[in-house]
């Protein structure tokens, strides 16, 4: 086998599994957002913009979701995709709404360097607006917790 087929061949296979992952995490398609700086900066406020787009950290202890307890739904504070169902958030003791699980297929991960270690970061599927970051010191049953920006959310009562 030539090197060229064995490359292609091997593209192929990891094609077809991102492709088989994605559909496995959600059965619809999540048509993306692509906006302007500037029309970013007239649909979110200052802080929802530093967060969302600069991918900033509010301050902890700051977000009015953190006394969330209604049945719900937490969506995108950029484009309302719905990103948590209001019965896997939980009390982390950490100041900032945390999960342990989202809906499938809308998150998206990237790792981060930002401090020394490497952390993996997430964004709406639909806008790729930063949320926060995924840690493995969740409770049962995924062991995840999604620590995430109060601000990057709005709460949905069912």
């Amino acid at each position: 086998m030539k090197r060229r087929h064995f490359v292609a061949v091997l593209a192929g296979l990891f094609a077809a599994r991102g492709a088989s992952a994605a559909a496995q995490g959600s059965s619809e398609a999540i048509r993306r957002i692509e906006l302007s700086k500037d029309e970013w900066r007239k649909r979110l406020t200052p802080q929802q913009f530093a967060v969302l787009r600069e991918e900033a950290t509010e301050r902890a202890g700051t977000s009015p979701l953190l006394a969330e307890h209604r049945k719900g739904t937490f969506v995108c504070a950029g484009c309302d995709l719905p990103l948590f169902d209001s019965g896997t958030k939980f009390e982390s003791g950490t100041g900032w709404p945390s999960f342990y699980d989202y809906l499938p297929g809308h998150l998206q991960t990237k790792s981060d360097f930002k401090l020394i270690f490497p952390r993996t970061e997430y964004h709406c599927a639909r806008c790729g607006g930063h949320q926060g970051h995924v840690f493995d010191d969740g409770p049962p049953p995924t062991g995840k917790r999604y620590c995430n920006n109060g601000v990057a959310l709005k709460f949905v009562p069912a």
